[in-house]
Order: structure tokens, then sequence, then C-alpha cells
């Protein structure tokens, strides 16, 4: 079932294969519980992750899954691929999950990656209305000057989707390495911005998604479930 709602005797007599009319009737006799509650009302709204039970007997008990995943330069953000290993390849614990990816990271960029089966987590995350940072390392190869910190502070205009790409913070670490945060995700923006100066990048890396900051624990294509306060915290 996807994130969307659905009223419960309609799921009830989809999974069991009943008439509406029986399904009504056996919730009138509080057969079925939600969520560990009675629940007569045909009308109910359940959602994905919503428990329900038939005479004790659990009709589906999906759980949510967040995990964080250290990804590797390599590793392509998909599901399947023909060319390359993919970052399902590296959770074979999670294989028939229904996981998705949040926020897809290039096939040579590193750091973190999200994976969750909560599409109404994931959308939050990816919303423009929600303008969650995400904070990248950045390895140039032309040294870097101030001239960087205000072209990016005010934007960049893309003729291609005829945009202009909202402020973005930029930090000089060192004469070839940035801290880049964006609030926004356009395809290949980073290189795109470090383009406009003909600055090749060498190498990106996802330090952070909201107040989420990659594990520093973690090794390369090492993964984790995420705390239930990393879940709630991303947003601040």
């Amino acid at each position: 079932m996807s994130a969307k709602r659905a009223r419960l005797d309609r799921f009830i007599s989809q999974h069991c294969q009943i008439p509406r009319k029986q399904v009504r009737l056996i919730l009138a006799k509080g057969r079925v519980s939600v969520d560990g509650q009675v629940v007569r009302d045909a009308d109910c709204q359940i959602d994905q992750f919503s428990q329900v039970t038939l005479d004790g007997q659990a009709l589906r008990q999906e759980q949510p899954i967040y995990l964080m995943l250290h990804k590797p330069v390599g590793v392509v953000s998909a599901t399947k691929d023909d060319e390359h290993k993919t970052v399902m390849d590296l959770l074979p614990d999670y294989q028939d999950k229904g996981l998705h990816i949040v926020g897809r990271l290039d096939l040579n960029t590193s750091g973190l990656l999200l994976l969750t089966n909560d599409s109404r987590w994931s959308k939050r995350i990816m919303s423009p209305e929600h303008k969650v940072a995400k904070q990248y390392l950045v390895t140039l190869k032309a040294p870097l000057t101030q001239a960087y910190v205000k072209a990016f502070a005010e934007g960049f205009y893309f003729a291609f989707e005829n945009i202009t790409t909202q402020p973005a913070q930029l930090e000089i670490l060192e004469p070839h390495l940035a801290r880049v945060t964006l609030h926004e995700g356009r395809y290949h923006q980073i290189k795109r911005m470090f383009g406009r100066f003909r600055n090749q990048v060498m190498a990106l890396h996802r330090l952070s998604v909201g107040n989420l900051i990659l594990d520093e624990t973690l090794a390369v294509g090492e993964y984790r479930p995420l705390t239930p306060l990393e879940v709630a915290s991303i947003f601040g």
C-alpha cells in the first residue's frame, strides 16, 4: 500500500478477498483493531504503517524503515543497473523492503545517502517548501577565491532550465577545498556552479542532510538504521 490513506473496509475487503458488506459486519462485531484499538467505523482512514489485525491475526504489520548509508564512489543511486553496482547491492538485508532513495547522489559522489520506505518522510525532505539544507565537501582542481563566495550567495542563472539557483553558502576551508550548503537539488548543481569558474570538481562528498550528519563511525559502504530521534530531528 502506498503512503496515501485508505478506508479500512476497502483495505480488509481487498486483503481478505471478501465483500465490503461482510467487512462491515465484521467491524460491527469489534473483531478488527487498528494500532491496538478496536475500530468499528468502516470509514476509518489507515495509512501505510497502520497495524491492522482481524481476530487477533495481523493483516499487515509494515514498519517504517530509515537507513543511513555511507555511499562509495562508483556505486549508482538506483535499485537496478546493468553496468554498475547499486546502493541496494550494499543492503542485502533490505532487498525486498520496498526502499527508495532520498535525494540521489551521482556515480562519482560519495557520502550520506538516506533510504526509506516512508514516502511521506522522503517527500518532506525533498520538498522545496521545507528547504532542507544539504552540505557537501568539494575538492577543486584550481584554487578558490572570495569571488566564489559572492557568486554562490547570489545564485546562478541556468538557461537550459530557465531558473536562477537559490542562494548557497560556500566556505573556503583550504585553497582547493570548500564546504557548500544547498537548499535545493538541481541536476549536477554543484559541478555546474563551479563550472562557471571553469574549475573542475575533483571530488564531491555529502556531509549532511538537514540536521542529520553522516556517522563518522560508518566505513565507506556501511549503513545503519536511523534512531527515532534522528528521524524526527532532520527537520530541526
